[in-house]
This record gives C-alpha cells, sequence and structure tokens, in this order.
C-alpha cells in the first residue's frame, strides 16, 4: 500500500509539472514600464505571470517595436506584453507569424504636440512650422489626424524625425517649433509651461496590445491561456490595490507619486479587445498605408486570436 502510494505522489508530480510548463523550462517576455505601464509594473513587484505559468519569466526590456516583433519570429520571446498596434500591423504586412492576444492600454491624452509659442492653437498655425517627434509612431499619426482637421497634409509642416527626449529638448531650446511628446516626458513639458496644442482625445485612438505568434499558440494554447488569465488578475489586483500599485509604478519609474496620480487617468487598461478598438486599429492601418509605411492592407480581425 505504501509503494502504491509512492508511485501515485510521483505520477501526480510529474504531471503537475508537465501541466505547469506545457514542455517548456521558462518564458520569454517583454518588459515595458513607459509611459506609465502600471500592469507591467504590479507582475514585476508580484510575479502574476510566473504564478500562472508555473515556469520562471525572462523579462527583455525592449522598447522598439520593430525589435520586440523581430524578437517575436525569431522565437527568443514568447509574448509580447505592451506592443504598440502600429508595429504588430507593420510586423504582419512584412508576412510575420503574429497574433493578437488581447488589448494592454489605451491613452489617447497620454499622446501631445506641444509648442514653446503660446499663439499655435489649430492645425493652421503649424503651416509651415518646424515638428520634432518619433517617425512612424503613435506620436506621427497624431500629428497627421490633427493636421488633416484643418485641412492640412504632413508636407506642409517640415517633419523632423527624432526621438522623445531629442524633441522635447528641441523645442525648449527653439530650434524646433513644435514637439510630439508622450508619458513622463509629456507630464514634465506641461509643467514648465509649454503650451498644450492638443492631446491624442478626439484625435486619435491609439491601441497597445499583447501578442504572440500563430505557431507558438497552435502549441501552447493552454499556456496562451494562463497569460490571459494572469493579465486579468494584475487588473483585478489594481483595482483592489491602487495605492500599492501606483505605489510601485513611482518607485520603478522614477516619478514622483503626485505625477503618477495625475497620469493614472489617462489610461484604460482593460484587456477585451472592442470593436472601438478594431475601428482604430484599421484607422492607424490606413495612415500607415497612406504614409508608404505598409504595401498593402491586411484583415484587422485577422489577427486576433479570438
Amino acid at each position: 500500500m505504501r509503494k502504491f502510494f509512492k508511485v501515485l505522489c510521483a505520477a501526480s508530480l510529474l504531471c503537475l509539472v508537465a501541466n505547469a510548463s506545457e514542455g517548456l523550462d521558462k518564458i520569454g517576455m517583454t518588459y515595458v514600464k513607459s509611459p506609465l505601464n502600471v500592469p507591467s509594473i504590479v507582475d514585476k513587484f508580484k510575479g502574476f505571470y510566473a504564478k500562472s505559468f508555473g515556469v520562471p519569466v525572462e523579462y527583455s526590456e525592449i522598447t522598439s517595436g520593430a525589435k520586440q516583433t523581430q524578437a517575436l519570429a525569431s522565437n527568443s520571446l514568447q509574448f509580447l506584453n505592451c506592443v504598440g498596434g502600429t508595429s504588430v500591423i507593420l510586423a504582419a504586412a512584412n508576412k510575420a507569424d503574429i497574433k493578437i492576444i488581447s488589448a494592454y492600454s489605451r491613452a489617447p491624452e497620454a499622446f501631445v504636440i506641444f509648442s514653446k509659442d503660446q499663439n499655435i492653437k489649430s492645425p493652421k498655425d503649424l503651416k509651415g512650422k518646424k515638428v520634432a517627434g518619433p517617425k512612424g509612431t503613435i506620436l506621427n499619426e497624431l500629428l497627421v489626424r490633427y493636421l488633416a482637421l484643418g485641412g492640412l497634409g504632413i508636407n506642409d509642416v517640415e517633419f523632423i524625425s527624432m526621438g522623445i527626449p531629442a524633441a522635447q529638448a528641441a523645442v525648449e531650446n527653439g530650434s524646433v517649433d513644435a514637439a510630439l511628446l508622450a508619458g513622463p516626458a509629456a507630464y514634465n513639458a506641461q509643467k514648465s509651461g509649454l503650451n498644450v496644442v492638443t492631446t491624442g482625445k478626439g484625435v486619435i485612438t491609439p491601441v497597445i496590445v499583447t501578442a504572440t505568434s500563430g505557431e507558438f499558440y497552435k502549441k501552447h494554447k493552454d499556456v496562451v491561456e494562463k497569460f490571459k488569465k494572469a493579465q486579468d488578475e494584475i487588473l483585478d489586483y489594481i483595482k483592489a490595490n491602487e495605492d500599492e500599485a501606483l505605489k510601485f509604478t513611482a518607485e520603478e519609474t522614477g516619478l514622483s507619486i503626485e505625477a503618477v496620480k495625475s497620469m493614472y487617468p489617462q489610461y484604460d487598461f482593460s484587456s477585451k479587445i472592442t470593436a472601438d478598438d478594431i475601428k482604430a486599429l484599421e484607422a492607424t492601418q490606413e495612415f500607415m498605408f497612406e504614409s508608404k509605411m505598409i504595401e498593402h492592407k491586411i484583415d484587422i480581425k485577422s489577427l486576433l486570436l479570438n
């Protein structure tokens, strides 16, 4: 009887290990904390994904969308936990095997056009001006959409491609007339007295998502389900422990707790992909096609696992 019990325990243990890892000894996932990615930061402190998978998680701090999708294609990562819709569409249009699992965030107010000149208040006021910001991004899309509201196009401004920190410095020292900023940079720019020309509210709906490869989903559907389960558990934890979650965020980003509390309401972290999200992704694809970032369009719905 004792021997039988030992055999039963050993078999049960093997089943648990197999169920936990699905044949994997670790999971590779991106870790992106900016602009204000509270769910990712909470997971870093509390380890929800590792608990759900039952195996260690190796995090890669890759902020470039192009490098994220390349890492997924090379199988060095299994999950992109916070990747721009722009990057997913670009990868898919280039025949990459990528699938959207869920939404990560939406924060149109976190994307802002700033100027030093307080008289720049409308799209037409930007005509002929130097505008700096990262090309091929949500901020670039914001500029294009905002100019269109005044009947203008990107060729009606002198667009200079540069990263957010450089763009912020350029508008502050007067070498450009306007800058495209997001997250903490936008918060700090507004605090310093720069003029808010517009935020993304009412202009664009930037959708950030989570993603995996179609091949990984086929082989490890249960692991992807565990990812979704952990994502929802993190969101439930944030709702029940908001003060602690924001404290973690301030500690991780180096922002003051006041800054975090000011920025946090701008973000919608709900994970369900909605009809509005699909429309927003389709609008982003239209911007990319018009800007010649992609040569042909794809069916956005075909990218969704569900």
